[in-house]
Formats: structure tokens, C-alpha cells, sequence
């Protein structure tokens, strides 16, 4: 009907659907503005509302995701994430909709799956498939006639910057979600108003995706043609979020003290804070991925001279070796004491003591340190005569030794331990003591030395080299989807003749890792992400953003083309955090 939806102004929301009323109690009707001969009404019951995908030639296109916050749920059993609303610089930090009673993997909940669809086309490296991927129209529930129900102001049109897995707290409990980071966007050009007619279009099976960009704002035209790099141009600038009038606008409140906007609330924990809630016995409260690896980075160690103690990260190796041989998660304390006590003798620092019963015992402030066998009356005596006379036993948490089952999981435990506390330290020869030599880089293992014999004067080794079948149409296949394009970076080796990039396995076929040779397991990359990459400096988390494995801090996020995408397996599992890139919520 070519109603608009104007930036800042407060619309009615009801259980009267009927979109024949203009106005009800005093403001705009929603349903008035978005009634079309063309979708189906639109809802805003849920904080995530999809509007019903389209099919046109043969590509599936959503005309909208309406995105609705409450603030005056934050906090509720049935809202307990804190949406941050930044308005003045065009920013909106948005959760999804996991729930510490959900048993099924973060992301697959129908509002966060929904999300990761519309990230797939936000985060897309061609201006043709970011033309097909959904707008968010973003609302916030406010205070309107004494009552926190039924009125959404309009906050605009936004696109998705990135996605994060992050750990949430409902009263004491801690779980998985996604935060959505929402860049929105300038609309100065067409008066702070966004028209429906837009998304209408969107949604009419006749109408080209083409056409349907001629009734966009500028800055998502601007933004489908030049993707991400522009955001920082187009970001909304600050707008007067409050009624103007009018004759389409509704009167103020005659309560307007009673009735002002607290929209935005801030939340009483930090945002950016991934893994410092209490774990109760290892057991009560869900340990992620992503929460295991922090822990392992924030290790509480002495530093003697300035130098951290290798004590605990040396015996958490000795852990995780155990564990990828298959071992019990507890190990007895005379085992830990001869063989911890070894690695402390041979790899410790200069001139530190070889004391297994520190790490052993101290271990549990990480929070994924388990101990049994030691009575509270004993808690108070540290040493390895007391532990050898009551033979206590010490290990992962089942949570964390459940994670570290995984090899990915594993795989990157390991870099992240390697990177923090042995950066400085050969590391080869430790790696190879302890069996885990084929963690040290991406691609695993690809020779194994059988038996070693003597003939003649000197020694030699008798070496079955096991030469992996890699399939070269496939490598030449995915860098010509990308053009030679980094999907890291973005960017192209120009050689004399023609352009240069390396294929990747994600999974490296080498053990352990023991990847498939196949389209869905390559990246494409220039020469020096490929060595970062292989050598575990970086890795990609679940939803795509390429992270330096020293410290998890975001360098970028993955470009993907569809037709890449599409070559993935399913893989249901989106709670990982590896080299294995999980590809299975974009598609």
C-alpha cells in the first residue's frame, strides 16, 4: 500500500490484527502500515519474526526479518539476555534466542537458525547474492499509556557485522547463545522512512531481485553493491528518536514522564565476557567450546622472574595426551606424580622445582580440574607424602573431558596452551614425548617411521611413507570459485601471468586429523594465511570469523561464495570451536 515505517516513531502493536484501523489508542497501527495484498500479515509476537521466503528464478529470497527487543523482559525467565541498543552511532548488540533449558545445539533454535540464514547472505562476497539476502527491520518495545506491552518504536533497517557465540548467565547458570553485532543503516535520503513497498516487492514472486533494489534506500543499495567496507559510511547517523507530529503521527503520551523510553538498559554482566561463570562441580552448568579455551588462556601460574611457570600448562598437555589415547579422565596421583614430575625435571623453567603436587592440587581454579580421593580435613596439606599415603585421584572435568573427545576441539586446546605458555620454547621435541606431534600444525602426520634397523656402519631407518591421495581438479575447482580471492583477506597474488592462491584443507588429511579430500573440507588462501592457518596461529569458529589463537580476537570474518557453501556437508554439531569451519548453519 506504500505506507512508510518512520525512524523513531512509536506504532501500536495488538492482539487487533485489523489492518482496516489506522490508528489505535492514539498511534499508528502496524497492521495498517504493513497490510499487503501480497505477504501474509506480519508478526511481532517473538523477538524474532520472519517474514515467509519467496522463490525467484530458482533463488529463495526473504522479503524482511522484523527483529523485536523488550527491555522490560531482560532478565525474565522467558528473556534472560540484555539487548544493547546503541542509536546514537547506529549499533545494536542483539542475542539470540537459546535458553539455558535448551538441550539442542546453539544456533539451531528457530530464531537463531533463521538469524545465521540471513548472516549467509549479510556476510556474502558478491553484490548479487547480497541483493537476495533479508533486511532487518529492527523494533524495541516501549512504554506508551502506562503499559510495557503492545507499542514498538521503529529503530530502522539493519544488516549483520558478525555473529559471536558468547556464554550467558539466567541466575546463576550459565549458557551458549549467539550475539548478533547490527550495524544499522543511514536513511537521510528518504527522511528517516523506510517504504513498505519495499518489502513488499521483496516478497512478490513477479517482481526481478533487480527491480526490487530500484525501491530500496540508498544506503542498503550502496551497501548490496559495495558490501561491509562501506558500513562505516553508511552507518545511521545519530537520529531524534522521539514523536513528531503530524498527520500520519500518532499524539504524545499524556503521561510522558511515566511513559519515557527506557529502552536500552545496561546489562549487569559483561558483554564481552566469555568464560568467567561459576561452574558448579564441572557438572551443573555447560561448558562450551569456546569457554574451555579461555579458561585454558587465563590460567592462574607464578612467574618467577618475570617468566610464567610451565607447572600447569605442562601438566594439562600430559592431560590432554591421555585423553586423545583414550584414557580414563582421571588419572591416579602415582602416575601423575612419576610422569608430570619427568616433564617438570626436562621442560620446566631454569632452575624451578619439579613439584607435581602443585599443579596437581592448584589445577582446580581453572574450573575444569577435577580431584578425587582428598578429604576436606586433608585439603589444608599440600605434598607429595600426603598424597601418597591416601592415593587421590585427578583429571578434566566430565565436561571438559567430554569436549577435548572431540579432535578439533582437541586440536585447537592444544594450539591455544602451545600459544600462550610456549611461545618461547622448543616445542617439537615436548610434542613428541608426549604423542602429540601431529598437533602441531593442521595438516597432521602424513609419515610414519615403521622400525628402525641397522645395516652396516650407520643406522637407518626403514620409513613407509604414506602418500595421500589429494585430488588437484578439486584444489584448481574452489580457487576458481573464488578467483584466487583469499577468504581470509580478500585478496589476489598477482603473478607475471595470471593470479595465485593456495588451497587448504580445513581438516587436514594428515592423522590425526584425518580429514576428507574433498570440496566441502578446502579453503582458499594466500600464502601467508595458509601458513598461519596450518600452523594453528589462526582458526575460523563456528559462524565464520577468522580468530587469532593467542589471544581470540577477531582479525575478520570468512568470505564465502554459495556455491561453495553449498558443496558442505550437514553437520548438525555448531557448537564447536576448530579448524574445521562449520558450515552447516549458512546454508
Amino acid at each position: 500500500m506504500g505506507s512508510q515505517l518512520r525512524v523513531g516513531g512509536v506504532l501500536r502493536s495488538s492482539r487487533n490484527r485489523n489492518p482496516s484501523v489506522a490508528v489505535l489508542d492514539g498511534h499508528p497501527n502496524i497492521h495498517h502500515i504493513t497490510a499487503s495484498a501480497v505477504l501474509a500479515q506480519v508478526q511481532l509476537s517473538k523477538g524474532i519474526n520472519p517474514i515467509a521466503e519467496v522463490r525467484v528464478a530458482g533463488l529463495a529470497r526473504r522479503p524482511a526479518l522484523l527483529i523485536r527487543s523488550s527491555p522490560w523482559k531482560a532478565g525474565s525467565v522467558e528473556t534472560p539476555w540484555h539487548d544493547v541498543f546503541d542509536l546514537a552511532n547506529g549499533r545494536v548488540s542483539y542475542f539470540g534466542d537459546h535458553r539455558v533449558d535448551h538441550t539442542v545445539p546453539v544456533g539451531t533454535t528457530h530464531g537463531n537458525r533463521v538469524l545465521l540464514q540471513a548472516w549467509a547472505g549479510h556476510s556474502a562476497t558478491t553484490a548479487q547474492e547480497r541483493a537476495l539476502a533479508a533486511p532487518l527491520l529492527v523494533f524495541a518495545t516501549v512504554t506508551r499509556n502506562k503499559t510495557p506491552k503492545g507499542y514498538v518504536k521503529f529503530c530502522g533497517v539493519a544488516v549483520i557485522e558478525s555473529v559471536e557465540q558468547v556464554e550467558q548467565d539466567d541466575k546463576g547458570r550459565t549458557f551458549p547463545n549467539l550475539r548478533y553485532e547490527l550495524a544499522l543503516l543511514d536513511l537521510s535520503n528518504e527522511g528517516d522512512r523506510v517504504d513498505w513497498s519495499w518489502i513488499e516487492a521483496r516478497g512478490d514472486r513477479g517482481i526481478s531481485t533487480a527491480a526490487t533494489l530500484e525501491r530500496a534506500p540508498l544506503s542498503w543499495r550502496r551497501w548490496v553493491e559495495d558490501g561491509h567496507d562501506v558500513l562505516t559510511e553508511l552507518r545511521q547517523r545519530p537520529v531524534h528518536l522521539e514523536e513528531h507530529g503530524g498527520p500520519e503521527d500518532a499524539p504524545q503520551s499524556v503521561d510522558q514522564s511515566a511513559d519515557d523510553d527506557a529502552l536500552f538498559p545496561v546489562p549487569p554482566q559483561d558483554l564481552d565476557k566469555s568464560a568467567t561463570g561459576v561452574e558448579a562441580d564441572g557438572e551443573r552448568q555447560r561448558l562450551t567450546p569456546s569457554t574451555l579455551l579461555a579458561r585454558l588462556r587465563s590460567l592462574k601460574v607464578h612467574q618467577p622472574g618475570g617468566r610464567r611457570s610451565l607447572h600447569k600448562p605442562l601438566a594439562l598437555l600430559w592431560a590432554i595426551a591421555r585423553s586423545s589415547r583414550g584414557k580414563s579422565r582421571l588419572a591416579p596421583w602415582a602416575q601423575f606424580r612419576d610422569e608430570v614430575g619427568g616433564l617438570l625435571i626436562e621442560f620446566g623453567l631454569p632452575g624451578s622445582s619439579p613439584t607435581p603436587e602443585y599443579p596437581f592440587w592448584h589445577l582446580r581454579t581453572s574450573k575444569i580440574w577435577d580431584i578425587q580421593g582428598v578429604s576436606a580435613d586433608q585439603a589444608g596439606e599440600i605434598s607429595i607424602s600426603a598424597f601418597d599415603r591416601s592415593q587421590p585421584k585427578a583429571g578434566f572435568t566430565r565436561q571438559a573431558d567430554r569436549l577435548l573427545h572431540d579432535p578439533f576441539v582437541r586440536s585447537q586446546a592444544i594450539a591455544v596452551l602451545r600459544e600462550t605458555y610456549f611461545a618461547d620454547f622448543a616445542q617439537h621435541t615436548l610434542m613428541e614425548k608426549l604423542g602429540l606431534a601431529g598437533y602441531e600444525n593442521a595438516s597432521g602426520i602424513e609419515v610414519h617411521v615403521e622400525e628402525q634397523e641397522r645395516q652396516g656402519p650407520a643406522a637407518r631407518r626403514i620409513a613407509n611413507t604414506s602418500h595421500i591421495v589429494r585430488d588437484t581438479g578439486l584444489a584448481a575447482k574452489v580457487k576458481d570459485m573464488h578467483a584466487d580471492h583469499c577468504q581470509v583477506c580478500g585478496k589476489q597474488l598477482a603473478k607475471r601471468f595470471g593470479t595465485y592462491s593456495e588451497a587448504a584443507h580445513i581438516r587436514g588429511l594428515g592423522k590425526p586429523h584425518n580429514g576428507p579430500d574433498e570440496l566441502a573440507n578446502l579453503l582458499v588462501l594466500c600464502p601467508n594465511h595458509h601458513v598461519q592457518f596450518d600452523t594453528l596461529a589462526i582458526y575460523i569458529d563456528p559462524f565464520g570469523a577468522v580468530r587469532s589463537t593467542a589471544d581470540d580476537t577477531r582479525i575478520g570474518t570468512l568470505r564465502r561464495r554459495s556455491e561453495h557453501l553449498s558443496a558442505a556437508p550437514e553437520n548438525g554439531d555448531t557448537d564447536g570451536v576448530s579448524n574445521l569451519t562449520q558450515f552447516e548453519p549458512f546454508v
